[in-house]
């Protein structure tokens, strides 16, 4: 599914029974940012159901053991034709600037020019420097940070690339 990864890590699409692995690694993965009510936070933005409606257009990457690697979640917009959607990244810190967050969002990214998709959206917390420098990186453009974007105290940064 994807060629570019690091040796001994494998690519899959999202499944059903994935929601609770990946659950287990966003507190550690997130080194506590925003302390217990981030990691609720967290796990809000991450119901199952997108493991059980968003799985031909998210990802998991596990190493050869089958613990868990990396995760993309996304989905092409119902609303936007034009547009797709990255919802929820991540990656284990150990892998860090080995290329796996970039060659997950390269497979997107593929995925969604298939389906006639021009334009990438995603968010991310201002408090998530790392995340915006990696967006950033990427090519995204960063708008200011959008108050109460998703509820009360809630702000984000949107990012946005052509694709």
């Amino acid at each position: 599914m994807i060629d570019d990864l690091p040796a001994g890590l494998t690519a899959r699409h999202l499944a059903d029974h994935d929601h609770p692995r990946v659950l287990a690694v966003l507190d550690a993965w997130w080194g506590g940012l925003k302390g217990e009510a981030g990691s609720t936070e967290r796990a809000l933005l991450l119901p199952r159901l997108y493991f059980q409606h968003f799985t031909t257009t998210s990802l998991l990457v596990e190493h050869d053991d089958g613990a868990v690697a990396a995760f993309l979640v996304g989905f092409l917009s119902q609303t936007e034709p034009d547009t797709a959607y990255v919802h929820f990244v991540g990656v284990d810190p150990a892998l860090h600037g080995q290329g796996v967050g970039r060659v997950l969002y390269r497979a997107f990214f593929a995925l969604a020019r298939s389906h006639g998709r021009r334009h990438v959206h995603c968010i991310t917390s201002p408090e998530n420097v790392a995340s915006q420098a990696f967006h950033t990186r990427l090519g995204f453009t960063a708008s200011g940070v959008q108050p109460d974007y998703d509820g009360p105290g809630l702000d984000r940064v949107a990012f946005t690339i052509d694709l």
